[in-house]
């Protein structure tokens, strides 16, 4: 038997393996019980429109604060630790490392309860405002890394071709290297951008009021309202329909990066 006829035929094992393993799992399920658990659709009603409006909108608006703050402070960071002078990288660095290194829950914790009690000072927003500041300084924390390594990548010869040219330090790094860091570091941000929106549903710990709930808070009282996971199922979805054209977009912009290499 040819190797290429083997290996079509191994193909074909593994597919009717898979298609039967999902078969079985269709047969053998309770879908009266998984429809009434849930996909409850008299819950789905009183959800809408709620669980859109309000939930997802939330949670899309807190994710896009956390990322443009966080990214504002990531260049700050990234430029310090590549800065000549050694306090504004040790500096730098211990804010990185000190972020990377604590669990986000642990963070928002400190920003909503801890400074306000430690320095008698409140976040604008309250609470809440003061866990969308802790997601920002943790993920200032982690994109800084990735855009240090996206400036380091800006080959050096056009960092010399620009000061040949008269350009200052400051202006080379504007107007050559930022915009070759930034195309290079894409994907990585579109994939912090997704574990971010993620991250969101750790701000309920922080407490938020009426109307400022995103999908996890607001799945979570009505879990205990209805007393049913349909509402868990809900946000999922809705996460779902939220994270995953990000992620195809990752993939896309990765394979456009590696062919322009």
């Amino acid at each position: 038997m040819k190797r290429s006829t083997r290996r079509r035929l191994r193909h074909g094992v593994l597919y009717a393996l898979f298609a039967g393993v999902v078969v079985w799992l269709a047969l053998i399920a309770d879908w009266a019980a998984v429809r009434a658990n849930f996909f409850d659709g008299d819950i789905l009603r009183e959800m809408w429109p709620d669980v859109v409006l309000t939930a997802a909108k939330n949670t899309v608006v807190y994710t896009a604060i956390a990322f443009v703050g966080g990214l504002v402070l990531a260049f700050l960071l990234a430029l310090m630790k590549l800065s000549p002078l050694a306090p504004y990288r040790w500096l730098a660095t211990a804010f990185i490392e000190f972020f990377r290194g604590l669990p986000v829950l642990i963070v928002i914790f400190l920003f909503a309860f801890g400074v306000p009690i430690a320095f008698q000072y409140s976040f604008p927003g309250g609470q809440r405002g003061a866990a969308i500041i802790a997601l920002v300084a943790v993920s200032g924390a982690y994109m800084a890394e990735t855009l240090r390594a996206g400036i380091q990548a800006v080959p050096k010869g056009q960092v010399e071709a620009a000061r040949s040219l008269g350009m200052s330090s400051t202006w080379t790094m504007v107007s050559v290297v930022i915009p070759q860091a930034i195309r290079i570091v894409i994907p990585p941000l579109t994939n912090e951008f997704v574990l971010l929106l993620k991250d969101t549903s750790l701000l309920q710990v922080a407490g938020v009021g009426l109307g400022q709930e995103e999908l996890t808070n607001f799945a979570s009282n009505n879990l205990n309202s209805y007393g049913n996971p349909t509402p868990l199922i809900a946000a999922a979805i809705l996460y779902l329909i939220i994270t995953l054209p990000l992620t195809q977009l990752v993939a896309y912009l990765e394979r456009r990066t590696q062919k322009a290499r």
